[in-house]
């Protein structure tokens, strides 16, 4: 059980709209599961305390496969300016909706080996470490998922609407800590990599 005393979100961005992969990688099956809701309940099994999933195109498609799911879903209308966009509509929302909020944890939609023992390796870490971000380490740098301390919110809000979460990563590297996750660089971008997984996995 988490301790009591942190309120830790997460956020998982999947307002994207596939273009490489020409067909939304939210729908893609991964062992029998649409890519997004395996990816929303692995975020449930977590130790966070509760999950924003934040969507943009094709959102009705994308809310019924996660509807059953307890989580808060956001709806960013300008998706189409970049993943920037989507952070800031889901963590103003979380903002107003817990002002008490420790920390965003922030996730994307395309890390299929993605797992809550991994997500609550990251938390611990928070915790128990005090640094203000926890990153997963892979491909030679630091990158998502990646937990955000409170104090660097104003610093996510500020990113511009095609930037990443990676812009606050890195230019506040001296105060985080990372988490070697090699299977982050398995992300599915193109219907190749997605086909090249299957046959893998």
């Amino acid at each position: 059980m988490i301790n009591e005393s942190a309120k830790i979100a997460i956020l998982l961005l999947a307002a994207g709209s596939s273009s490489r992969m020409g067909q939304s990688k939210q729908l893609l099956p991964i062992q029998g599961e649409p890519l997004l809701l395996r990816t929303a309940k692995s975020a449930l099994q977590s130790k966070a305390n509760q999950v924003a999933v934040v969507l943009g195109a094709n959102a009705d498609q994308h809310e019924e496969v996660i509807k059953p799911l307890p989580v808060t879903i956001i709806v960013n209308e300008e998706w189409k300016n970049g993943m920037g966009s989507s952070i800031k509509a889901g963590l103003n929302h979380l903002m107003n909706a817990t002002p008490a909020l420790n920390a965003v944890l922030i996730l994307v939609c395309d890390q299929p080996l993605l797992t809550n023992a991994l997500l609550d390796e990251i938390i611990s870490s928070y915790l128990e470490t005090k640094k203000k971000i926890i990153a997963s380490f892979y491909g030679g740098s630091l990158g998502v998922p990646a937990l955000f301390d409170q104090s660097l919110f104003p610093k996510l809000l500020q990113l511009e609407d095609q930037q990443g979460a990676k812009k606050v990563i890195l230019g506040n590297s001296d105060q985080a800590h990372s988490i070697n996750w090699p299977e982050g660089e398995i992300d599915l971008d193109t219907w190749q990599e997605y086909l090249l997984f299957k046959k893998e996995y």
